[in-house]
C-alpha cells in the first residue's frame, strides 16, 4: 500500500502535464498539416514504391484465421510505413500512469488534416511469462519493451482506422507482389527454409499441408507468401500457432527432451507421457533422433 498521499496526485498532475504538451504540439502540427496537405496520388505512389522494398516486403504481412479461412493482413511494420509516406499522420503509444506493477497506456493514432483520431488505452501488467513461471519486471528497460510490444499491435489497429482502406490494400497487394517476385529461389529452397523455422514451433510438415490443403510438392510461391505471414503472426504474437493447425503442439520443453535424449528408453518414457495427438507430431522428431543414436 502507497504511504505518501500526495504520491497518486503528483502522478495526474504529471500526466495531464504530459497530455496539455501533446495537445499543443499536435496543434502546431495540424497547422502544418493544413498549410502543406498531401498529395493523395503522389502519397499513394510514395506507399507503392515502400512496399516494393524486399526489406519492408519481408516483414510486411501476416495472416490470420477468420471464418474457417486465412485472411492476408498488414503488420505493424507496413502499418507504420504507410502512415509514414501517407503524411500528416501522428501516430504512437505512451504511458499515460505508473502504478505499482502496471502501466495504463495509450495506442492513437491521427490524421492530422481531416482531424480524424482513433485511440485505445490498455493496462500492461509488468510480467512476464517464462518456462519457470510468471516473473515480476521492475528494470526499466523491460518495462518500457514490454509496454512497447503490447502497444505495437494497437498502434498497427488505430493506423488502420485512420488510413483509408484502399491505400492498405494496394500496399498489402504490393508487398505480396514484392515477396512472390523478389525471391529467385526455387520454391523447394524456399520452402525448406520455412521448415526449418516452423519447426522451432512445433509445426511439422504434415501440418502445413494439412492447413493449405495440398502436398508440398504442389506448393506455389503464392502459397509461401501465406505462410510466410502465419509465420510472421506467430512470432509477432498476432496469433497462436493452435489458431492455424488443428494438431497439438509439443511445448519446448517436450521437444528439448526430445532432442537430449540419451537412449531409447529416455524417448520411450517420454513419449508415454504424450497424448495421442501429441505423438503424431512427436513422431518424427522421435525418428530423427533415434536415428542419431543409433
Amino acid at each position: 500500500m502507497d504511504n505518501n498521499p500526495s504520491a497518486g496526485a503528483h502522478t495526474n498532475t504529471q500526466t495531464d502535464m504530459m497530455i496539455a504538451r501533446q495537445a499543443q504540439e499536435v496543434q502546431v502540427a495540424m497547422l502544418a498539416a493544413k498549410k502543406f496537405p498531401r498529395d493523395e496520388l503522389y502519397a499513394m505512389e510514395r506507399v507503392k514504391k515502400a512496399a516494393q522494398r524486399p526489406t519492408l516486403a519481408e516483414v510486411a504481412i501476416y495472416s490470420y484465421p477468420r471464418g474457417g479461412q486465412s485472411v492476408t493482413g498488414p503488420s505493424i511494420r507496413l502499418a507504420e510505413a504507410i502512415a509514414q509516406n501517407w503524411g500528416n499522420v501522428d501516430f504512437g503509444v505512451i504511458e499515460l500512469e505508473r502504478r505499482e506493477g502496471s502501466s495504463e497506456m495509450m495506442a492513437y493514432a491521427w490524421d492530422l488534416e481531416t482531424n480524424t483520431r482513433n485511440t485505445k488505452t490498455f493496462t500492461v501488467r509488468h510480467r512476464r511469462d517464462t518456462r519457470q513461471g510468471s516473473k515480476d519486471l521492475t528494470d526499466e528497460r523491460d518495462i518500457y519493451e514490454i509496454g512497447a510490444n503490447q502497444g505495437a499491435r494497437r498502434v498497427r489497429s488505430c493506423i488502420l482506422a485512420v488510413v483509408p482502406g484502399d491505400v492498405v490494400d494496394m500496399a498489402v497487394k504490393e508487398a505480396r507482389k514484392t515477396l512472390a517476385d523478389g525471391d529467385t529461389r526455387s520454391v523447394a529452397d524456399i520452402l525448406k527454409e520455412m521448415l526449418r523455422a516452423f519447426k522451432d514451433l512445433g509445426v511439422t510438415q504434415e501440418m502445413i499441408e494439412d492447413y493449405l490443403g495440398k502436398k508440398a510438392a504442389d506448393l506455389l510461391k503464392e502459397d509461401l507468401v501465406d505462410l510466410r505471414g502465419i509465420y510472421k503472426a506467430v512470432k509477432d504474437g498476432q496469433s497462436k500457432v493452435t489458431d492455424y493447425f488443428k494438431q497439438a503442439v509439443l511445448d519446448a520443453a517436450t521437444r528439448e527432451a526430445i532432442a537430449k535424449a540419451k537412449n531409447i528408453d529416455d524417448l520411450d518414457k517420454i513419449m508415454d507421457k504424450l497424448t495421442v495427438d501429441e505423438r503424431k507430431v512427436a513422431a518424427p522428431l522421435i525418428a530423427e533422433r533415434m536415428k542419431a543414436l543409433k
